[in-house]
């Protein structure tokens, strides 16, 4: 199993495009403040989608960022001291900046000035610094949605300010994950007890299916991703293949056994049994998608080295032998799934290899083969640009030849096929 797995990752390495280049990443960071820094910190890090959580200072001007400067007496009303906060960076994959924030806004009283309980100081203070415009949106909306639900319980206004970030200054070594360090410190809850109320939670999806067999799944965000809309037009939207594709968000992959980060979009995943094979970050051309494709389902076979090393069939293989007196029916690609080949175009050539006097219109493309000292045409898929075999002039009543390796086919009867397709337009 080890010798199969590394086979999957050497082969697959050599051909797939970095995440940077072609992916939408969904890796953001806001700065918040809440009050002490320690149990805020413990509170972001045992969020699901939270990458990291920094204890640091910012917002302030002519004071040293470091404790021993933002604490003096001299500085606890100062209104440019630094405030204690915590940099948050999160995968909006798994959790959304809105999830992220009601967090926030809940695990501290937003109404305090300069303050939480007993912690009093301009250190203290209320703050949301954004690093975009969309984050300062966001933060707005749903600050103006908790003051409705605060006023209902008798508490006064907000005094959460709502800044651009300058400058983020990471705390001392000893201030890093202090309450994991110091399980019995101090780490005082403030938060009012009003809760949002949420009732469009993403609904779970349900994932047995994925925990049996081979299957595909793309990892697409809630929002728009110009990479994932540029693999469904060139890829997926077409994609026929026997193996089942499946679109999901980064959240809804409960009980799947995924090592990919999730924070790039599109993620292409190929998993057997509800676990992992291989995986990549990004757009993948129709090329490097099928060529993905055939070492998952192909792996290391003669039917892989035909279809991308150009190999060709024994003579009278057995998947001749299978196809050769097929019922009425089309040939499709192995990976793709697209018709190749129609029963009525197919004729006996004696020589060993499946023969027909046609494709199916727009589904091969030719090109000039040279090798091995030939002179020969070689036939190629469109769909997912795999080997197919060569045209030669030699075929019945002066009609072409098209010498076709079976063990890049699979065969379906004409209502296997008509039903196929019917229930995709439909």
């Amino acid at each position: 199993m080890k010798k199969i797995l590394l086979f999957f990752t050497f082969i697959f390495s050599c051909f797939i495009w970095s995440a940077n280049e072609s992916s939408t990443s969904h890796i953001e960071t806001i700065v918040l403040g809440s009050g002490c820094f320690w149990g805020a910190e413990k509170g972001y890090e045992a969020l699901d989608g939270v990458i990291d959580a920094v204890s640091g200072y910012a917002d302030g001007e002519g004071v040293k960022p470091s404790y021993r400067e933002i604490t003096k007496f001299s500085n606890k009303f100062n209104p440019d001291n630094h405030a204690e906060v915590v940099e948050v960076t999160f995968n909006k994959n798994l959790i959304s900046l809105e999830e992220l924030i009601v967090h926030y806004l809940e695990s501290h009283d937003p109404t305090q000035l300069n303050r939480q309980g007993n912690d009093i100081g301009t250190q203290y203070r209320s703050i949301v610094l954004y690093t975009d415009r969309y984050q300062e949106r966001k933060i707005s909306e749903l600050i103006s949605e908790y003051q409705i639900l605060l006023n209902q319980e008798g508490y006064s206004s907000i005094k959460t300010q709502v800044k651009p970030l300058k400058t983020f200054y990471k705390a001392e070594s000893y201030h890093q994950d202090y309450i994991k360090k110091n399980p019995n410190g101090y780490c005082p809850d403030h938060s009012t007890g009003v809760k949002f109320v949420r009732s469009d939670e993403i609904d779970k999806l349900d994932n047995e299916l994925l925990k049996q067999g081979k299957h595909i799944v793309v990892i697409e965000p809630e929002g728009y991703c110009p990479y994932c809309a540029k693999f469904r037009k060139d890829v997926s939207d077409d994609y026929a293949g026997t193996i089942p594709l499946h679109y999901r968000l980064a959240s809804n992959l409960e009980e799947l056994n995924i090592e990919t980060p999730t924070w790039a979009t599109p993620t292409i995943l190929f998993i057997e049994n509800g676990s992992e094979v291989f995986a990549n970050q990004g757009y993948l051309t129709p090329k490097e998608f099928y060529k993905a494709l055939g070492l998952f389902k192909l792996g290391n076979t003669e039917a892989y080295r035909v279809a991308f090393n150009d190999g060709t069939d024994a003579r009278f293989c057995k998947e001749y032998q299978i196809f050769k007196n097929t019922p009425d029916g089309v040939f499709i690609d192995k990976l793709s799934g697209a018709a190749l080949f129609d029963t009525k175009d197919r004729f006996n050539s004696g020589t060993g290899w499946l023969s027909f006097t046609r494709p199916v219109e727009g589904s091969v493309y030719r090109r000039a083969d040279n090798s091995y000292g030939m002179r020969r045409i070689e036939i190629r898929s469109v769909s997912s640009d795999i080997h197919l075999g060569h045209v030669f002039p030699d075929g019945p009543n002066g009609l072409p030849r098209y010498c076709i390796n079976a063990t890049v086919l699979e065969f379906k009867t004409r209502d296997e096929f008509n039903l196929i397709n019917t229930k995709e337009k439909v």
